[in-house]
């Protein structure tokens, strides 16, 4: 129950996330967007660390876990961040939902065919409906090629980052299972906290090799860099929960529910970004599709 209330609290601040970062990018770039979000993760999930008392399960993780969770951080923060932000700056964040909703298939391969859960049939027939999403979007996508805005809608580049993100945002929880070895809420915690580290390592390096100018990157001038702070905030929010949920409930609870994000990005994008995106029936047709499969899933786990 726990780990399936933290896990919708993750879904609804990971849209909001989005759904800030939909603004960003309007006025500034996805690289820039990786190289602020990122890094912040490291001091706001270093405060966590020490308000649930996490230090010295920190100290006691092994190497194995070190590696795990290394490879979580970069795979899900600085890869699958990229992707998602990419697949949102090509399609808006309310078209983009259901294509990264394909992450499920991922996070199900590895929960019933590596760590050994069971499968039914209706689970594969949930799995259908979450891949019917967004291919009924994109059949009717030369209807919704511009939004209100004036913005052109770039569905090959949105569909092909998009299915990268999935990759990512899949693989990732598998790493984390591997890494907590059957630990609890604080070796979450300390868990996010080495995979910020090392993302925030992996940044840096790209940020040096790119021989871009930290001013130009770190400067807030930009109203899109200023919407980046907040994404930061609320991404950092959102992995947070994440991690909490996945240490008292397992990988195919947590990840389904996650899934149910595509809901609050709907709401919080026409609250706040309508203008910007492509919302209607078919649109909201293949968001519902998508739901109804995710949901026919977490009947089944």
């Amino acid at each position: 129950m726990l780990g399936g209330f933290l896990a919708l609290l993750s879904a609804a601040s990971f849209a909001l996330n989005v759904t800030a970062l939909r603004r960003g990018v309007l006025t500034a770039s996805v690289f820039q967007a990786i190289a602020i979000t990122v890094p912040m993760g490291v001091p706001l999930f270093l405060v966590i660390l020490l308000l649930f008392d996490c230090w010295t399960v920190l100290l006691n993780l092994s190497t194995n876990s070190i590696i795990y969770f290394s490879i979580a951080g970069i795979l899900h923060f600085v890869f699958g961040r990229y992707s998602n932000y990419r697949s949102t700056q090509a399609l808006g964040a309310t078209q983009a939902g259901p294509i990264t909703q394909l992450a499920l298939f991922v996070s199900i391969f590895f929960a019933f065919f590596v760590l050994d859960e069971n499968i039914t049939i209706y689970l594969l027939i949930g799995m259908v409906m979450v891949l019917l999403g967004p291919t009924v979007i994109l059949l009717v996508k030369k209807k919704n090629t511009i939004t209100q805005s004036g913005i052109n809608i770039d569905y090959k580049n949105g569909y092909k980052w998009g299915v990268l993100c999935a990759l990512c945002f899949g693989s990732s929880p598998f790493f984390v299972k591997l890494a907590l070895n059957d630990g609890g809420i604080k070796e979450n915690i300390a868990g996010g906290f080495v995979s910020y580290i090392a993302a925030t390592i992996f940044v840096f390096l790209i940020v040096l090799l790119s021989r871009s100018k930290l001013k130009d990157i770190y400067s807030l001038n930009n109203s899109g860099a200023k919407w980046f702070v907040v994404t930061g905030l609320l991404v950092f929010l959102s992995q947070l929960l994440r991690y909490m949920a996945l240490g008292v409930a397992p990988v195919s609870v947590v990840e389904p529910i996650q899934r149910t994000t595509v809901i609050f990005r709907v709401v919080f994008s026409w609250l706040l970004n309508k203008q910007h995106e492509i919302i209607n029936l078919t649109v909201l047709l293949g968001i519902f599709l998508s739901i109804i499969g995710v949901y026919l899933i977490i009947w089944q786990i």
